[in-house]
């Protein structure tokens, strides 16, 4: 369409330095040589800037959405990069967990007492590097958080869908599901 409209421009242009030529008695061709045909020269330097500045755009932002993307996706990995020890430590905790459960019914302070320690500590450094726990007791079943292992008779009425034990406690690490909670829910 821009070619043709050209063709078009150009064609009339012809036609008027003809015409100058017949009333002057001079040449079209010469009259184009001598004057350089500016016009012709432009529209095709406008074309060619249109061009470089059109191409110039869409390399600037395809640059500003790949900054965009790596900025986000290291955003992500800071946050997921410790994933892996926290997963393997887990497992860790919940010993110690059930240690403090078993030595409480014993009666065995000193026991009881360096394992509350150790759990305090690692349950610190674990929440100082983004891991929270999930409170589930008690609360609506959401198959979002819990992991449902069994479900029992609710005690009362207004138990029934909601959380009635924890079996094993569920974590998230910076607002993103780590484990599920694996709970009894009542029915």
């Amino acid at each position: 369409m821009m070619d043709q409209a050209m063709n078009e421009e150009e064609a009339l242009r012809e036609e008027e330095a003809t015409q100058d030529a017949q009333d002057t008695g001079g040449s079209p061709e010469g009259d184009a040589a001598e004057s350089g045909d500016a016009t012709g020269e432009t529209v095709g330097d406008e074309e060619g800037a249109d061009e470089w500045r059109d191409k110039y755009l869409r390399l600037y932002a395809e640059f500003d959405n790949f900054r965009k993307r790596t900025m986000r996706e290291r955003g992500d990995l800071v946050r997921s990069a410790g994933r892996d020890l926290m997963e393997a430590l887990l497992p860790v905790l919940d010993d110690f967990e059930r240690a403090m459960a078993a030595a409480e019914g014993q009666g065995v302070e000193k026991d009881m007492e360096g394992t509350q320690l150790i759990v305090q500590k690692m349950r610190g450094i674990l929440e100082s590097k983004g891991l929270k726990r999930m409170e589930a007791k008690g609360a609506e079943f959401d198959i979002d958080l819990h992991e449902a292992i069994a479900q029992v008779p609710a005690p009362e009425a207004d138990m029934k869908g909601k959380v009635i034990d924890v079996v094993e406690p569920g974590y998230k690490l910076h607002d993103t599901v780590l484990r599920f909670a694996k709970v009894v829910v009542g029915n």
